[in-house]
């Protein structure tokens, strides 16, 4: 039980805690189950794509049908994540985590059973929500934990999702030929079952709440333009780049979004607090979590696409939905060696140096990918590279995001910066399609389609770093905070 001294509210109705009021084996108990519940949803993310040509013959549907099985699920959590973070910081973060976890398990459960595209995309979209899980276990994090112990924490804990992510890619294969194609959804269920037993067991209340209402207005402005803007994105290569439908949406989107930022603007209680989005601790994190999104999901089409094509190709090496899982571990695995080396780093230096080392390494990796990708070798070793750069940069995003904002706009703040990386990587898997299908004039792309397109890769990475770079220091963060709300609040446990 958590025994809170009694105490009046603080600024902005935040009730002041101690980050040191638990034992230690509480806190890490809590981690264990929050890392379980954020690899569940990070797995879930990632384990559909290999399977989508299954998933289009399964469900009798075209290309373009069988990716709204995707493209469902990266809208339902672009949009629920921030949301649901917002409510997470106002009614509780374990009450609205099980929620999340609640909506993982039905949509898991409804895609395993579906007959029909329009049951499986539902199902989808509710898998979507538990994207909330991050933004939620970072709040979760700052209001729990000890202070020497948060920076490893988050650090870990963001890994997790290209760990995840990148684990889902490698099970899909042995999973669908040894399994059949609707364990893809049954697996991660049980994963999910798992995780909300086990925070309904172990994960405490947190007690930082802020009162407040949801701006249902700003909710759906807000949830409007991102749905415009990524269905836009999504649906360009078969509807036309210049197509009024696109074109529509785009105009559809910014006209949205602007109304969204004077909704939030007039807003006593916004959804987002737009001062909070013109720090430069935040906007600087959140382009390097959009441009990161964008590489790592490319990374996603490009090396899969690149291992299967034929041998016949001259750089391809035919491999099987299981064998692409072989090029994918080494990434998977190197992300979770960086992310205690990045928590180490942070402790030391602060979270800027390794997310810098983050881009400049998935730079290189994209770089050497571009030079040479027809040796087994040269792939395996981008792969690792790779995997090592987005596990440091990963691993440092949240933590940087976390000390860039007042408490209790933790659970908003992380889940935008999670939303946006989902962007990015919406953004950035749409384009290395597009750029791979633009350059096959045959059946097989030529091998400069995919020299072109990792320098494009590599590209956003450079833009990544130089954003970087831009980000403050921890002292400059702590001092655009104050000039933006106020100095911090004061408790017995020192600054929060």
């Amino acid at each position: 039980m958590i025994l809170l001294c009694h105490r009046p509210m603080t600024q902005r109705g935040r009730t002041p805690v101690s980050p040191d009021h638990h034992k230690p084996q509480d806190y890490r108990l809590t981690f264990v189950v929050l890392a379980f519940a954020g690899t569940a949803y990070a797995i879930m993310s990632g384990i559909v794509a290999p399977a989508l040509p299954d998933i289009q013959e399964a469900m009798g549907t075209s290309s373009t049908g069988g990716a709204w099985v995707l493209t469902a699920f990266l809208l339902s959590t672009s949009a629920a994540t921030p949301i649901v973070g917002r409510i997470g910081d106002m009614f509780g973060k374990e009450r609205v985590l099980l929620g999340g976890l609640t909506a993982m398990v039905i949509g898991s459960a409804l895609c395993g059973v579906a007959g029909s595209l329009l049951v499986m995309i539902t199902g989808r979209v509710l898998q979507g929500i538990g994207g909330a899980v991050f933004p939620l276990a970072f709040g979760i994090i700052r209001d729990e934990f000890p202070v020497a112990r948060r920076p490893g924490g988050i650090a870990l804990m963001s890994a997790l999702i290209g760990i995840g992510a990148g684990t889902g890619v490698i099970m899909t294969g042995p999973i669908v030929e040894h399994l059949g194609l609707s364990w893809i959804f049954w697996i991660p269920l049980i994963l999910a079952a798992v995780a909300l037993v086990a925070t309904a067991l172990f994960v405490p209340e947190s007690p930082v709440k802020v009162p407040g209402r949801v701006n249902v207005r700003s909710a759906l402005l807000f949830s409007g333009w991102l749905v415009f803007l990524l269905v836009a994105v999504s649906e360009g290569p078969d509807w036309g780049w210049t197509s009024v439908r696109v074109i529509g949406l785009l105009v559809l989107a910014a006209l949205t979004a602007g109304a969204w930022v004077r909704s939030e603007q007039r807003s006593p209680q916004p959804l987002v607090d737009m001062h909070m989005m013109r720090l430069r601790g935040v906007w600087t994190v959140n382009l390097v979590a959009l441009l990161l999104g964008a590489g790592m999901y490319s990374s996603f089409i490009l090396i899969p696409t690149l291992v299967q094509e034929p041998t016949s190709s001259g750089y391809g090496f035919g491999a099987s939905i299981t064998e692409v899982g072989v090029y994918m571990a080494p990434s998977a695995f190197v992300m979770l060696l960086a992310s205690p080396l990045a928590g180490r780093l942070a402790k030391r230096f602060g979270s800027r140096l390794p997310l810098a080392l983050g881009a400049a390494t998935t730079t290189a990796a994209f770089v050497l990918l571009a030079a040479e990708h027809g040796h087994k070798a040269s792939v395996f070793l981008g792969s690792t590279v790779l995997g090592f750069g987005i596990g440091l940069a990963l691993a440092s995003l949240a933590n940087l995001i976390v000390d860039a904002v007042p408490p209790h706009q933790t659970g908003v703040a992380t889940g935008i910066n999670t939303m946006v990386r989902t962007v990015g990587g919406a953004i950035g898997s749409t384009v290395a399609a597009v750029m791979l299908a633009a350059g096959t004039v045959a059946a097989v792309p030529p091998s400069t389609v995919f020299t072109n397109t990792f320098l494009a890769a590599a590209g956003a990475q450079v833009l990544a770093l130089l954003a970087a770079l831009l980000v403050p220091r921890a002292r400059s963060a702590s001092n655009d905070i104050e000039a933006a709300t106020g100095p911090r609040s004061v408790t017995s446990a020192g600054l929060v």
